[in-house]
């Protein structure tokens, strides 16, 4: 990852992460959420969008991260990732949305290999901005997750198979 992006940053447990803000439609307070029996922990609900339902994806399972109670800080993301090759319509919740801001790609690094609690394949990069850093998810990656399952329980199985 070389160049800048225009970034929507949000808060996941105690770490700052970063959407691209092209792909984000629009941000809402938490909406009704219909549970889906035996869906992925991670997509494990259902929101209704302008008459739209729209899978919800928490990235907080991905990352293995605390999932406190929704306050009032609570969002959710609505944005386009692409499955398959499809662009698709997906929310992800947020435990708050802070700004929209320019990552120069100077302070765009990739994510280490070693020493990083998350699977690498997960992190586009990790970029850095008054002196914090803020991590990129690859999105894409994340929702690529073979038969819907959580990506933790997928690795687990592979390495298990293997």
């Amino acid at each position: 990852m070389t160049q800048s992006m225009t970034a929507l940053t949000i808060r996941l447990d105690d770490e700052l992460f970063a959407v691209e803000a092209s792909r984000v439609r629009e941000i809402l307070d938490l909406v009704p959420i219909t549970e889906v029996p035996g869906a992925a922990a991670f997509v494990g609900g259902l929101i209704n969008v302008r008459g739209r339902v729209v899978p919800l994806a928490d990235l907080r399972v991905i990352f293995g991260m605390n999932r406190p109670e929704p306050d009032e800080d609570t969002r959710i993301v609505v944005m386009e990732v692409d499955m398959d090759g499809e662009p698709t319509i997906a929310g992800i919740l947020a435990d708050k949305v802070h700004d929209v801001t320019n990552i120069e790609a100077a302070s765009i690094e990739e994510a280490p290999k070693v020493g990083m609690r998350w699977r690498p394949e997960f992190i586009k990069g990790i970029g850095k901005r008054n002196g914090d850093f803020i991590i990129i998810p690859n999105m894409e990656q994340i929702f690529q997750i073979p038969d819907g399952r959580s990506p933790s329980a997928a690795a687990s199985e592979e390495r298990s198979a293997s």
